[in-house]
């Protein structure tokens, strides 16, 4: 799958199937998290991750009935904006950061063939304080969005998307290829100190 049409078949997936996502696949698509642009590079965020199915319970009852697929689902990673690491003179960019990094990790989801959903915790200040209080999370750290993760019960939802009518590749445009052999990490793009498995 290429990048176009993973923009333009991505859909939200809210059912899934009772199926573990491998380790080196949640790897990958915190790495994809990490590697989109932010404000000056500051990196202003981190990345709350967990497959307790109680945990991820107690997460959808503090963002309401909306992140009901996290009862569901295999992985939740919960996007959090670090206002230490924040752009000084405008610090709020810490929120267009978190939401780039959030798109990043659905996309590089589906690319291998793991589906999501989006569900928005921020500026919804009462459910920014259930969650800073069910991991105890200090003042500096904002919860931004969680993302439930699963492979998608094809039964449970809508076909998926197609490419768009008259949305034909640009001549020129690379073909679809096979991915690449994965490479090693980087050094500088994914930080393990970021993530923090189950509690801040």
């Amino acid at each position: 799958m290429d990048i176009l049409e993973a923009i333009m078949t991505r859909r939200s997936v809210r059912t899934y199937l009772d199926k573990e996502i491998p380790d080196d696949v949640v790897k990958t698509i915190l790495h994809a998290g990490m590697a989109g642009p932010s404000c000056t590079n500051a990196r202003d965020w981190s990345f709350l991750v967990t497959r307790d199915p109680e945990i991820l319970s107690k997460m959808a009852d503090g963002n309401g009935g909306p992140a009901a697929p996290l009862r569901r689902a295999r992985l939740g990673i919960m996007v959090l904006g670090d206002l230490e690491r924040a752009f000084k003179p405008a610090p709020d960019y810490w929120i267009i950061d978190g939401a780039i990094a959030a798109q990043n990790m659905i996309l590089a989801a589906h690319g291998l063939g793991v589906g999501s959903v989006w569900l928005g915790t921020y500026p919804q200040m009462e459910r920014v304080n259930r969650q800073r209080e069910l991991f105890g999370l200090p003042e500096t750290v904002i919860p931004h969005s969680i993302i439930a993760f699963g492979y998608p019960d094809v039964e449970g939802e809508n076909s998926p998307r197609s490419m768009p009518q008259g949305m034909e590749r640009p001549e020129g445009a690379a073909p679809n290829m096979p991915p690449p052999p994965r490479e090693p990490m980087k050094k500088g793009e994914y930080e393990e100190s970021r993530i923090h498995l189950d509690r801040w």
